[in-house]
């Protein structure tokens, strides 16, 4: 298990790289919430999830559904690593003619389960994949990832009453809770404490861990697959642009590219 943590941990570091470099030639996206979702997304795509890049509409394949859809750049580099689509892709984020757009397309980008833009719509959506796979007697799972200021949005909570009424045990929710927002600290702005009492208390079970914790990430999710009767929430408390100094906990890296002497200083950071 060790070696196999370590070569996740060096992933992860390899999709933040891109990530950078990304967002550094496109002059434009999200650098912040990507880096720190970059662990929950390299567990997922390199260690929990079924699926099969060579047949990315497999129909017994995991969903991931990534609702902060501005965080794509860290997707996009998981589906590369992963073989969906040639790593050449990955320098056209955000150009004209690209499938990479700044938010997720389906229709445009292979391995995307779900498209992106205005927050607070993919739990619903995986709520819908879930049902299905229940109503098409199919054993996938589907997992989410949320933004913590996303969760500022009321479909949220239509969607968190809705999953557990239906006893969907086979949705496991990611919270990306790095405390920092479109325009500063999700504390500031419209405080999600007591954030775990709250999901509890539209009767989800509630794990809480490090985010960047490789095997807190796999032991929680482990939890989840043997829970029975109730979707999970897993609270992965992160650091906004983790990994780079100048960008962790810095609300301006929140939608902001990196120059060319910022890049520098990043990539070597992350070597």
């Amino acid at each position: 298990m060790a070696d196999n943590i370590q070569e996740l941990e060096a992933t992860a570091r390899k999709l933040r790289r891109h990530v950078i470099t990304m967002i550094s030639d496109a002059g434009s996206g999200h650098p912040g919430g990507s880096l720190s979702a970059a662990d929950i997304v390299t567990a997922l795509y390199f260690k929990i999830m079924r699926h099969d890049p060579k047949n990315p509409h497999w129909p017994d394949r995991d969903r991931f559904v990534l609702s902060k859809g501005h965080a794509a750049p860290v997707l996009y580099a998981a589906l590369a690593e992963c073989g969906y689509f040639p790593m050449e892709w990955l320098s056209t984020l955000r150009k004209t003619g690209t499938c990479l757009q700044g938010h997720t397309d389906s229709l445009l980008t292979p391995g995307v389960d779900v498209s992106a833009g205005s927050l607070g719509q993919g739990l619903s959506f995986a709520i819908g994949i879930a049902l299905a796979a229940r109503m098409d007697n199919k054993d996938y799972r589907t997992y989410v990832l949320l933004g913590d200021g996303e969760c500022d949005e009321g479909q949220i909570w239509e969607a968190a009453m809705f999953a557990p009424n239906n006893k969907l045990d086979n949705l496991t929710v990611f919270v990306d809770y790095n405390g920092l927002q479109l325009d500063g600290f999700t504390k500031n702005i419209m405080s999600l404490e007591p954030f775990k009492d709250k999901w509890r208390s539209f009767n989800w079970e509630v794990l809480e861990i490090n985010g960047h914790d490789m095997r807190q990430i796999l032991s929680s999710v482990e939890k989840a697959k043997k829970l029975r009767g109730k979707p999970v929430v897993i609270i992965a408390h992160t650091v906004k642009g983790k990994g780079v100094s100048f960008m962790e906990n810095n609300v301006d890296y929140h939608g902001k590219a990196p120059n060319k002497a910022e890049t520098e200083i990043a990539l070597r950071e992350l070597a």
